[in-house]
């Protein structure tokens, strides 16, 4: 049997951390800023960790 593909969209936007946490991105960052306050925006700059009710989800999508 062929080995399982990691989904590529899932391996564009999140990202495994030392301790085997999963990293993600803000949304809402991307366009139509100018009416988001800029302490808004500058705190969807930073990353977080996904959520654990989503967590098994991502893993199965970063299988390779």
């Amino acid at each position: 049997m062929p080995k399982m593909k990691t989904k590529s969209g899932a391996k564009k936007r999140f990202s495994l951390t030392g301790s085997g946490k999963i990293k993600r991105k803000h949304a809402y960052k991307s366009h139509i800023l100018t009416k988001k306050s800029t302490k808004r925006k500058r705190n969807l700059t930073y990353s977080s960790v996904v959520d654990k009710a989503d967590e098994k989800n991502i893993r199965e999508m970063l299988q390779s």
